[in-house]
């Protein structure tokens, strides 16, 4: 093997690599961790010019774009066809027959051959052969020659593992190896592993890492951490279709809520004014999910996810009532209210329903409600609230599931949310309790309960 721990890869298989880099954003950073971040020293300054260019050894792993923090760096790869070993070659002298190579052949490439005379062989199609190295290794008269490549025999000794702490994620393992299902990619970390059942140990993958985290490991612990990642990846693949399940049914259950929704809407609209309505909905649900759901779901199984589902809020503003006094726009705090008047006032956009223009106004021409799904003792329900001015609750943060986005203080119209070493703060004194970050948290981290 040449150049077996050379710090640039071989080149087993050509890569075209266009890049560009804006150099007036380059310019901007100081540190340069392009730099720093590529493993073969393809990128570099020139000290001739200052820019920063790339050499032709880039293999295109794109680290150095990855680590730029001003996008500055641009590249497009081109890969060609992987490079493999020639198909092995059979001396039908040699070859008693004994079917081994057929058995060990994991793509069914090899078969049985008798010629004119009536002798029996082994024959190898090389449209099917992969090139792993398997028949060469369980050949017990040598008949079998593998052209460049030995690998070592499979009994005994070491397997070659990805040491996934330094592995890069380059993927140039996965486009050199010539034999198909040695390595695959972790559904989770999008890292990836040996199959030593599979592996050749043509070293072929070793030679290419630019980390050098491919190396040799006892067969022992490769075949225990191949059994461990693998075990993952079924689990996740089982939780995925799950989820996928779940995703649909969710829709399907999403457009049951809709349309009861929609109808029971109507009918608070024609009620009389009050503080709280609610209807009783089971068999609505019942049979709104017999006709977009399997016959499996209940109910029952919903009861959680009714819990304080607010599905719609709402604020009207009764235009024979109103006089536009403006005092409703004095202590609004997210300046929703537009005031022309004589004309009623106008509600826009910003409006979170927090409820103190409805305490401010003294002639009930503000209203807010908002609809939403709750159960209760088993039952399920959609009600109407009626709010009458500012809320009072607590807002309860789950650290386990926050990841520190920042989304709920980028949108918290008061300032009661700060974001500062990857930690949520709440001011009580600002707070609206208008859920607004409970509404847009991406992770369902944030529950405002009102008292």
């Amino acid at each position: 093997m040449i150049d077996a721990y050379s710090k640039t890869p071989r080149p087993l298989r050509e890569v075209d690599i266009e890049y560009s880099i804006d150099q007036s954003k380059c310019e901007q950073c100081e540190d340069k961790p392009c730099l720093n971040a590529c493993e073969i020293d393809a990128i570099f300054i020139d000290l001739e010019d200052g820019i920063t260019k790339i050499k032709s050894t880039c293999f295109g792993c794109v680290l150095c774009r990855n680590a730029c923090p001003y996008d500055a760096i641009k590249i497009e790869r081109t890969f060609a066809p992987p490079i493999k070993e020639n198909v092995p070659n059979i001396n039908i002298k040699l070859c008693k027959a004994c079917g081994a190579c057929v058995q060990a052949c994991k793509t069914g490439a090899i078969h049985i051959k008798s010629n004119k005379k009536g002798e029996a062989h082994s024959e190898i199609d090389p449209d099917k052969c992969i090139r792993c190295g398997y028949c060469f290794r369980v050949c017990p008269t040598d008949a079998i020659k593998y052209g460049e490549l030995l690998p070592r025999t499979v009994k005994g000794g070491r397997a070659i593992v990805v040491n996934q702490k330094d592995c890069i994620g380059c993927m140039t393992c996965t486009r050199v190896c010539p034999s198909i299902g040695a390595i695959n990619v972790g559904r989770n970390n999008k890292l990836p592993y040996i199959n030593p059942a599979y592996c050749a140990r043509c070293e072929e993958c070793m030679h290419s890492c630019p980390s050098t985290a491919i190396k040799y490991s006892s067969r022992k612990k490769a075949f225990a951490s191949y059994s461990k990642i693998k075990s993952e990846d079924i689990v996740s693949s089982i939780v995925d279709k799950d989820m996928k399940k779940l995703s649909l049914n969710l829709i399907s259950l999403n457009k049951a809520l809709k349309a009861i929704a929609q109808s029971l809407s109507l009918e608070f609209d024609d009620a009389p004014y009050n503080e709280f309505m609610r209807v009783k909905i089971n068999e609505l649900m019942e049979k709104e999910l017999g006709l977009t759901l399997d016959s499996s779901i209940t109910v029952k199984r919903f009861n959680k996810l009714f819990d304080n589902y607010l599905f719609d809020r709402n604020i009207e503003v009764i235009d024979k009532r109103c006089i536009a006094c403006g005092e409703c726009k004095m202590v609004c705090p997210t300046k929703a209210i537009d005031l022309d008047a004589p004309n009623p006032i106008k509600i826009n956009s910003n409006c979170v329903y927090c409820g103190f223009c409805v305490e401010k106004c003294q002639f009930d021409a503000i209203r807010v409600y908002g609809d939403y799904f709750y159960s209760e003792e088993g039952d399920l329900y959609y009600a109407r609230s009626y709010i009458n001015g500012p809320r009072e609750g607590d807002y309860i943060l789950s650290h386990d599931k926050c990841q520190a986005c920042g989304i709920c203080t980028k949108n918290c119209p008061t300032g009661a949310l700060t974001l500062e070493n990857d930690k949520i703060s709440w001011d009580e004194d600002k707070c609206l309790l208008c859920r607004e970050c409970e509404f847009i948290c991406p992770v369902d981290a944030i529950r405002i309960k009102i008292r």
